[in-house]
């Protein structure tokens, strides 16, 4: 879920909260204004805490360096149909975005849009490392494909999504580098555990400049260049379960809001945008067990168990299951579906 400042598209490398799980989590755990159990980039990352500059002097606390992303490994057959399906599943011929997409669950959805046949711009804050993950993905689709007559293009770009003239600038910059955008998916955000009468007020704004304004900023940033093109398009908005329940035990309620808005925002746009040929829906993870995730894990195996008691299934996602319902939203196989949230939380929201 969190960091002190903006991931990525916003800041720097995600890092961990140890998020969501029964209030038996031993009290050392809980989370204490600013709170131990910290932060992370990603809403569906469970995390440590990681101090910036000005605030480590003041406030140091154990930090966890995440660990280098990379491109999830049988994940699928880039560009070809192995097995039947449908054609209207094919992202072929299109070009999709992803925000926050140089690490985690952006960079494994980005990779998924580019098995199912799309070229794809990768957005995040890290340029550098968002330009290794787009050769890394090029180099797994030579590797599948010794005899491919045309590899994927896939290029990084910089923006900060909380800032206007950056997002318009990035986005001119895809088009320069693409001739167009058909997708996009809006993967940058963060959260961090605050108790509410203890929460900075610059560092909710801040939340709320990454997760809420970042999304419409970038929405309606590809919406008129759609538009302008008189095509048609569809986004996919990354919210959380955390926008319909209330997470316990760590207090998170400026985190909850933002995503409750995020799934607000895909509601309204999706109704406003559909006369112009461009659907909207959004997805809400639940815990998904993350490289980070599971480095945290791998030492509290009590704490995983607590968490996987309130999902159905009995674990935690991986990052590879939110690949197909990506690849269906933004696909024609969609094509009737606008302002829909599908969580994908193994059953966590329904009990």
């Amino acid at each position: 879920m969190s960091v002190p400042r903006v991931l990525r598209a916003v800041g720097r490398a995600p890092v961990a909260r140890i998020g969501p799980g029964p209030a038996s989590i031993p009290t050392h755990l809980r989370a204490r204004p600013p709170s131990v159990l910290a932060t992370a980039r990603f809403h569906t990352l469970p995390a440590v805490r990681r101090q910036d500059n000005d605030s480590r002097a003041n406030n140091a606390q154990t930090t966890i360096e995440p660990p280098p992303s990379e491109p999830v490994a049988g994940a699928g057959r880039a560009g070809t149909h192995v097995f039947p399906t449908l054609a209207t599943f094919s992202l072929q011929g299109k070009v999709g975005v992803v925000t926050g997409g140089a690490r985690g669950l952006g960079l494994v959805m980005g990779q998924g849009m580019v098995i199912s046949g799309a070229d794809l711009a990768i957005v995040d804050l890290n340029k550098e490392e968002a330009a290794r993950q787009a050769q890394n993905i090029v180099d797994t689709y030579r590797r599948d494909h010794p005899d491919a007559k045309r590899l994927p293009k896939v290029t990084a770009h910089y923006a900060d999504v909380s800032n206007p003239a950056s997002v318009d600038a990035c986005v001119a910059e895809i088009v320069a580098a693409h001739g167009k955008i058909d997708n996009l998916v809006t993967s940058a955000g963060f959260t961090e555990n605050f108790e509410a009468v203890e929460y900075p007020v610059d560092r909710m704004r801040k939340l709320w400049a990454v997760n809420v304004d970042g999304t419409y900023l970038f929405a309606t940033a590809v919406a008129r260049h759609l538009m302008e093109r008189n095509a048609k398009g569809s986004m996919v908005f990354i919210g959380s379960m955390s926008g319909t329940i209330v997470n316990v035990p760590q207090p998170q309620a400026p985190y909850n809001a933002s995503k409750a808005a995020v799934r607000h925002l895909c509601a309204s746009l999706s109704v406003e945008w559909a006369n112009a040929g461009i659907r909207v829906n959004c997805i809400s993870p639940g815990y998904m067990l993350t490289a980070l995730t599971k480095k945290i894990l791998d030492d509290k195996p009590d704490l995983k168990r607590e968490w996987t008691s309130r999902i159905p299934q009995g674990r935690m996602g991986s990052p590879e299951d939110l690949m197909g319902p990506v690849t269906f939203l933004l696909s024609d196989a969609s094509g009737y579906v606008t302002g829909a949230d599908l969580r994908v939380d193994g059953g966590y929201t329904i009990i």
